[in-house]
């Protein structure tokens, strides 16, 4: 298989014809020396979900793969699909992050304005979000995707119009609310599964997980400068025209569906989710994307005044976000490619948590511009690293055929942690200062820091889902003991109900023909 891939506007892998090992592109030569093809592919395979970068992938040239299937291109269906429900996403979290860098500044003139009102402005929206993410992933099975996008993206344009008529920062907090309210991202990603083959769809999610990253910058950009331009109720405006925009592609251009994928791989399924928190591991890893976004959103509750303390104007502020955005990818990915190359990738983990801790220690005593840029820039380096390595974890610890679940859980955790980490903020602000914020991240990451030194690294694995057709919970278990006893077989798991085997699988040693001849003689 030949890919090319692209990051941003970055070559960073072009593959030719080799099977065994390839040379990274020059500038990595110093940090990496060779790598081999399988572990660029799990890097690459990891950086879409974490959102703070573009992924676009595109087969040049095929040859077999380890697991011998045969990789097509998207087909026009799959290819409208992606593109459609990356603006639908893109639109509905640009909204949400473009109060990040405005609210503090521009929020001054709203009644009962006060720090820890800035912190629940900011932060609300990831409390209904966080509750009523699976909730909506469910009622998308019930009454169709579409209805459900449909209806999410109505009540985030319900909000944004409440936020944008707001005289007090009370309303402006409840239009963030609905606009949380609006949960769709189960509904998208479900709906993406349904329009693709099964080995098209990481493409698919990898274009629209990365819709995440450019919607961040995007909103770092775009925020400051329509507050300048219209005020803060011009934000919100922007955000509710462009989630009619949204609504329109998903009402006219979104295709439609006439088939389900299977729900294991993509939804959280209620059956699952008590094993989900009983899972020591995920717990550890549910915890980490928590506190990482409890930080993110506290940062923000007292950064903008601080720069603007520092005779920085708020329209300004897109010029230091941006840049520092794009160093901190460039600092980032060499130690991805280093973590992976030595194994070590604990190791870097804990670096990238410990990173975090001196970035709030620099702007917790920051006096001047350049070192509040400084804690930013290293913020977002390890920010962006476990950004990416998080999810790309759930999905290996997940069990197979609970991966739905184990992200799903994952997914409302973030989210939680934005508004824990909004109420934090503005509370931790309002008592005792926006420079007292920084001191207690930093506590809070060293906190982190302790409890990830005894996490396990899961090892890494291949994941299949394979049709089966089996009547009865014997027949189930006697043909997931023997594609137990095939080599490179790591878990089975066979649901009846959608007749699905799902595999966790070592992709140097499994043979998939031997799973399918399995199959097959069970079938009969």
């Amino acid at each position: 298989m030949l890919y090319k891939y692209t990051l941003g506007c970055a070559v960073i892998a072009s593959c030719k014809r080799i099977k065994a090992a390839y040379t990274p592109p020059i500038w990595l030569w110093p940090a990496v020396g060779s790598i081999s093809l399988s572990q660029w592919q799990a890097l690459l395979r990891a950086l879409p979900p974490a959102g703070f970068f573009m992924l676009n992938c595109r087969p040049v040239y095929f040859e077999p793969l380890v697991l011998a299937v045969r990789m097509h291109h998207l087909n026009a269906l799959e290819k409208r699909a992606a593109v459609a429900l990356a603006l639908v996403f893109s639109t509905r979290m640009l909204g949400l992050f473009m109060l990040l860098p405005v609210f503090a500044l521009y929020g001054e003139q709203l009644a009962g304005f006060s720090p820890l009102w800035i912190g629940l402005a900011i932060g609300a929206y990831g409390l209904t979000q966080a509750i009523l993410q699976i909730p909506f992933g469910w009622l998308s099975d019930k009454i169709g995707r579409h209805r459900v996008m449909l209806l999410g993206l109505a009540l985030f344009v319900l909000g944004s119009v409440v936020a944008a008529l707001a005289e007090s920062v009370y309303l402006v907090t409840l239009g963030r609310v609905l606009q949380g309210a609006g949960a769709i991202s189960g509904a998208v990603l479900a709906l993406a599964a349904d329009l693709t083959r099964e080995e098209q769809r990481p493409k698919v999610m990898a274009i629209i997980g990365a819709t995440i990253g450019l919607s961040f910058a995007l909103a770092m950009v775009l925020g400051p400068l329509l507050a300048k331009l219209a005020g803060l109720s011009g934000v919100f405006w922007f955000t509710a025209v462009m989630a009619v925009a949204a609504m329109l592609l998903v009402a006219f251009v979104v295709p439609k569906s006439v088939s389900k994928a299977p729900a294991a791989e993509t939804l959280a399924l209620p059956q699952s989710l008590a094993a989900m928190f009983r899972h020591r591991q995920l717990l550890q890893l549910d915890l980490g994307v928590l506190l990482l976004h409890l930080m993110l959103t506290a940062m923000f509750v007292a950064l903008p005044p601080l720069l603007a303390s520092q005779q920085f104007a708020a329209e300004q502020h897109w010029q230091l976000y941006l840049p520092v955005l794009l160093l901190s990818f460039v600092f980032m990915v060499p130690m991805m490619l280093i973590a992976m190359r030595r194994q070590q990738e604990k190791r870097y983990f804990l670096i990238n948590i410990l990173l975090l801790v001196i970035a709030m220690l620099i702007a917790w005593q920051a006096n001047c511009f350049w070192l509040l840029a400084l804690a930013l820039l290293v913020f977002f380096t390890g920010f962006n690293f476990l950004e990416a390595s998080l999810p790309a974890m759930v999905s290996r610890v997940a069990p197979a055929g609970q991966r739905g679940s184990a992200m799903g859980i994952y997914s409302s955790s973030q989210f939680f942690g934005a508004f824990l980490g909004g109420l934090l903020g503005g509370a931790i602000a309002q008592q005792f200062g926006f420079m007292a914020v920084y001191g207690a991240l930093a506590v809070i990451g060293l906190v982190w820091l302790i409890i990830a030194s005894t996490m396990q690294v899961p090892a890494r694995a291949q994941r299949l889902s394979l049709p089966v057709a089996v009547s009865t919970e014997q027949q189930a278990g006697q043909l997931a003991a023997r594609l137990s006893s095939l080599a490179g077989v790591q878990e089975v798991t066979i649901l009846l109900a959608d007749q699905r085997c799902y595999l966790k699988v070592s992709s140097q040693q499994f043979d998939i023909a031997q799973a399918q001849s399995l199959i097959a003689a069970g079938n009969q």
